[in-house]
C-alpha cells in the first residue's frame, strides 16, 4: 500500500520498493538493499542513484564498504513544495509566451497545407475527404471517360449513393467522348473533348481542391487554402459561363 502512496507522490514503482526497503533496513550495502526490495542489483543502483538526486537518500563509507540510508519521509513534502513553485513559474512563463504561441499558429494555420496520394486507393481516399465535407454545394471539373476506366459502375453508384445522403449538390463542367450523361442529382455541363482534353478531376469544396490524375500514373492531391479554392472557384465560374454555349447544342 505504501508503495502504491509513494507512486501517487511521484515515485516511481522501483524507486518506492528500494525507498521503502531502505527505510526498513537502515544503512545498509547495495546487495542487502536490491534483495530486500526485490530489484536487481543493477537497477537498484539506478534507483537509488536517482533517489540521492532528489534528496530521499544519501550514501556514506564504512571501511571499504559502501553503505546507502533513506533520508526522512518529510524531505517528500519539501520536493513537492519545490515542485509546486517549479509549476508556478512554468504557468507564468506559458501566460507570457501564449500570445506569441497564438501568434505563430495563426501565421501555421495561413499556410497552404498539400497532401499527396497514390494509386487507386489514393484516389478512394480523396473521395473520401470531400464527402466529409460540410459544404452542400461543390464544383467539378472531369473527364466521365477516365473516371469509368479507373472506377467501376458499383463504385461510382456508391459514390453518388454518399453524395445524395449528405445532400450534397453539385454542377459539374465534364468531357466525355461520343457520350452524353443525364442525372438528377447534378447540374452538368459537357464540353468538347476535341477541343478541351480533360484527365483530370477537380473538385472544389470547403476551403479544398481536390485533383486526381486519372491517366497514366494514378495520383491525387489536395490543397487546402481558402486563397487557392476561391481562385479555382473563380476560374470554374468563368469556364462555366464560356461552358453554356456548349450545353445549349446538347
Amino acid at each position: 500500500m505504501l508503495e502504491k502512496e509513494l507512486q501517487k507522490l511521484g515515485l516511481s514503482d522501483k524507486e518506492a520498493k528500494v525507498y521503502l526497503a531502505s527505510m526498513e533496513l537502515g544503512p545498509s550495502p547495495v546487495q542487502a538493499i536490491a534483495s530486500k526490495a526485490g530489484v536487481n542489483r543493477a537497477t537498484t543502483y539506478v534507483m537509488i542513484e536517482s533517489l540521492i538526486g532528489r534528496g530521499l537518500m544519501s550514501s556514506f563509507e564504512k571501511g571499504k564498504k559502501k553503505f546507502f540510508t533513506a533520508e526522512s519521509p518529510l524531505r517528500l513534502l519539501s520536493i513537492l513544495h519545490k515542485e509546486e513553485a517549479e509549476l508556478k513559474d512554468k504557468m507564468k512563463h506559458l501566460e507570457e509566451i501564449t500570445p506569441r504561441l497564438n501568434a505563430f499558429l495563426a501565421n501555421v494555420e495561413e499556410r497552404p497545407r498539400v497532401r499527396f496520394y497514390e494509386g487507386k486507393e489514393g484516389l478512394r481516399a480523396v473521395q473520401e475527404d470531400f464527402l466529409r465535407t460540410n459544404d452542400k454545394r461543390i464544383e467539378t471539373i472531369y473527364a466521365a471517360e477516365y473516371i469509368r476506366q479507373v472506377f467501376t459502375e458499383e463504385e461510382r453508384k456508391e459514390y453518388v449513393a454518399k453524395r445524395m445522403k449528405k445532400g450534397i449538390k453539385v454542377r459539374s463542367i465534364y468531357t466525355f467522348a461520343n457520350n452524353t450523361l443525364t442525372s438528377k442529382t447534378a447540374t452538368r455541363c459537357k464540353v468538347p473533348a476535341s477541343k478541351f482534353p480533360l484527365f483530370c478531376d477537380i473538385v472544389m469544396y470547403n476551403n479544398n481542391v481536390a485533383i486526381n490524375s486519372l491517366k497514366g500514373r494514378l495520383f491525387g492531391i489536395i490543397v487546402e487554402s481558402k486563397e487557392f479554392a476561391d481562385t479555382m472557384r473563380s476560374i470554374f465560374e468563368l469556364a462555366w459561363e464560356a461552358a453554356e454555349k456548349y450545353k445549349e447544342k446538347e
